[in-house]
């Protein structure tokens, strides 16, 4: 096999490994197409009443998850989909409380379109109104944002700053105390040697 027989060869066979891995990565409830080489692929979820984004191939350009099951999307879901040109996602049953927040910022910065058809279903005040009208006080506030752990993690952080904050006020007394105790025996050694330097010194003349 001369050089260039050996280039096409691994070449075809990068090729082949990589159509194998885009074949792996696709959704199982989904049918995947691919639109060319090194282009990406066409995922089409839609209708599959899915309740959850499934995990989706890195180099996905067109996403359609219309007409399923899904409330929401859990932040950081669809950051991975970098080479994104087309996504479509109505006819959802949104839940739109602040946590459908990541997925007005997400359409806002990658599908205006596609965020002009996503409608709320839930809750009440808000059913069928666009979600791209939604303001922050329609969208709720969350009680619990952070996991009970993270919760945890701050109280105990709490406490531990209190008790280095308790720990550097005791050092600074004590220092400034066993100055002041420093001090006060200093003055009492000069006191005391005082009146016997000047016995030693009156005695030294008596006796010249």
């Amino acid at each position: 096999m001369n050089k260039a027989e050996f280039t096409t060869a691994a070449g075809f066979a990068i090729l082949l490994l990589f159509h194998m891995t885009q074949t792996e990565v696709c959704p199982p409830s989904c049918n995947c197409t691919s639109l060319g080489e090194m282009k990406g692929l066409q995922i089409d979820c839609s209708s599959r009443k899915l309740k959850e984004v499934p995990a989706l191939p890195v180099n996905t350009k067109k996403l359609y998850l219309q007409n399923n099951s899904l409330t929401t999307v859990p932040p950081g879901a669809l950051d991975g989909l970098l080479s994104l040109e087309e996504v479509k996602i109505f006819d959802n049953p949104w839940n739109c409380d602040c946590h459908i927040l990541y997925l007005k910022l997400w359409l806002e910065d990658t599908s205006e379109s596609s965020l002009a058809n996503v409608r709320c279903a839930t809750p009440a005040p808000v059913r069928m109104k666009p979600l791209r009208q939604l303001t922050g006080n329609e969208l709720g506030i969350c009680k619990r944002l952070l996991p009970i752990k993270s919760l945890e993690f701050f109280w105990r952080d709490l406490i531990l700053i209190a008790v280095a904050i308790t720990t550097l006020i005791l050092v600074a007394w004590a220092l400034k105390f066993s100055k002041k105790l420093v001090y006060q025996i200093n003055v009492r050694q000069y006191d005391f040697s005082g009146p016997l330097l000047q016995r030693y010194s009156f005695k030294n003349r008596k006796l010249q």
